[in-house]
């Protein structure tokens, strides 16, 4: 076997990765070992700053397949064309960890698919539940802040989360999901995937369309208990990882079976509760899954930093055919995505391989910043328009008449709506969704969650909210906690028609 000679960055050869140059008698390293001055000075740079959110994660590449030829009367996107076959990559992560945190920790996890489209990449940056703990981008900080560490001790701390909650009353829904069995996935292969937010996709004759994606699992859906995940959390911290990679690398292919909601679009303007708020659901009753295609994962990453670390999805990158919703968390999300990647891996982050257009060439007229190596031709200008044969924009593309100017959609998406409520949905979660076992399990997680609350108020606070999703949770809570009879309580928040959620949640 030939083995390749060590190089320096410049591609000159060098004589030793063993032993540096030194000088005079005391055999002094001498700082023109220009080889030794480069390892170390690499070395101290290994690093990009961590994901805020996100962070611990892992991924692989695979395929999507579109399968259903009914699917092209909703979008003329090109990937979702009868027959299509695109590539893709997907990150699955947990949310509040740092990148050294155990897998297992009971947390949502990311689930974010870059498509690699003939018509340029297409991110679907979601989570493992169709849900969020909050509606508006305003608040995200400030909530991820109360999940992470006090700015004193560094350490984690269950008053400020529960404070938080309590005080944002929209995110009932999701500390549903969170502390339910959905919470702690057995695997990333094991779990569902959803893009949460709600999307406006386009066909080809300019119809519009709300929509809402559901990745489900083909190798059905399975939990961890609290002592399963406490114990893999102490003995392998890096679980989720070494199941996805192994399961690939024996060929063990995982699938997901894409779906989704479509809603017309004039329905959103009277439906009987926001369809563009993150915090809830559509009734499958009321807009049934309709299947699009498969997704394979049937590669693992050659090298985790280049192909999953310096992974950028942002829910900016759509393509024609899909585009935002009035969803004030997306709106938000479509900013700070990708403004989180140029500071973590550099104004050019698009252009390192693993984020690259594959399907597609690349032109625009950006310019110059760090680690820029694809530009145009020198016969042409860094300016639009111009006259010198530059690229110029498909006007063809343009629709005017977007929901952005539609005043009673517009309206509609900020109004109060008749069923309207923060609670309701997590109720019908909790005791229509949940069999008997899963209700005392999810009992069992919220009595040790609220139970870590040392304030007095935020813990009533925290009876109150539970009390509010279901006045029996609630007052099984309080029995648990030992806390006296509050003196009045508002009961459960019903909301009207939840028994028609069926399989909404599933």
């Amino acid at each position: 076997m030939t083995v390749p000679r060590s190089t320096t960055q410049s591609g000159a050869p060098v004589a030793s990765d063993a032993h540096s140059q030194t000088v005079g008698p005391d055999g002094v390293a001498a700082l023109t070992d220009h080889y030794l001055v480069e390892k170390l000075a690499q070395f101290n740079r290994e690093r990009v700053p961590e994901r805020v959110v996100h962070a611990k994660g892992g991924g692989a590449f695979g395929t999507f397949e579109t399968t259903n030829p009914e699917i092209a009367k909703y979008t003329k996107a090109a990937l979702f064309q009868p027959g299509v076959t695109t590539d893709m990559l997907i990150r699955f992560s947990s949310v509040a960890g740092e990148s050294g945190s155990p897998d297992t920790w009971r947390d949502p996890r990311g689930f974010a698919v870059k498509f690699y489209t003939s018509e340029g990449n297409y991110d679907l940056v979601g989570n493992n539940t169709p849900v969020f703990f909050i509606r508006d981008g305003i608040k995200f900080p400030d909530f991820i802040h109360s999940q992470k560490r006090l700015p004193g001790s560094n350490l984690r701390d269950a008053d400020m989360q529960w404070d938080f909650w309590t005080l944002s009353p929209e995110s009932a829904h999701q500390v549903t999901w969170l502390m339910g069995d959905r919470g702690l996935p057995r695997s990333w292969r094991t779990m569902q995937g959803y893009g949460s937010h709600t999307y406006l996709w386009t066909n080809a004759e300019g119809e519009k369309f709300w929509v809402k994606y559901h990745f489900r699992s083909q190798q059905g859906v399975e939990g961890l208990s609290n002592d399963e995940a406490a114990e893999l959390a102490g003995s392998d911290g890096d679980h989720h990882i070494r199941d996805l990679y192994e399961a690939i690398e024996e060929g063990n292919f995982p699938k997901w079976e894409l779906n989704v909601q479509v809603m017309p679009y004039e329905d959103a303007k009277t439906y009987r509760f926001n369809p563009f708020d993150l915090t809830k659901i559509w009734p499958h009753s009321d807009y049934p899954l309709i299947p699009v295609g498969m997704m394979t994962l049937n590669k693992n990453p050659e090298n985790y930093f280049a192909e999953i670390e310096q992974a950028a999805f942002a829910p900016s990158n759509f393509v024609p055919g899909i585009g935002a919703s009035p969803d004030k968390m997306l709106q938000a999300r479509i900013f700070s995505y990708a403004d989180a990647h140029r500071y973590r891996v550099g104004t050019n982050h698009a252009q390192i391989p693993v984020n690259q257009a594959k399907g597609t060439e690349v032109h625009n007229y950006s310019q110059n910043g760090a680690a820029r190596y694809h530009f145009n031709a020198p016969s042409v200008p860094n300016y639009a328009p111009n006259s010198l044969g530059g690229p110029a924009a498909d006007e063809s593309l343009f629709a005017p008449g977007g929901w952005e100017n539609d005043g009673e959609l517009t309206l509609a998406a900020a109004s109060h709506h008749p069923e309207d409520s923060d609670f309701g949905q997590a109720g019908t979660l909790y005791r229509d969704v949940f069999d008997g076992a899963a209700r005392a399990r999810f009992l069992e997680t919220i009595t040790g969650a609220v139970g870590g609350v040392q304030n007095a108020d935020i813990k009533e606070r925290a009876i109150q909210y539970w009390t509010n999703v279901d006045s029996d949770l609630g007052a099984k809570l309080r029995a648990n906690l030992g806390a006296g009879d509050a003196g009045s309580a508002d009961g459960a928040v019903r909301q009207a028609g939840e028994t028609e959620f069926d399989q909404a949640h599933a």
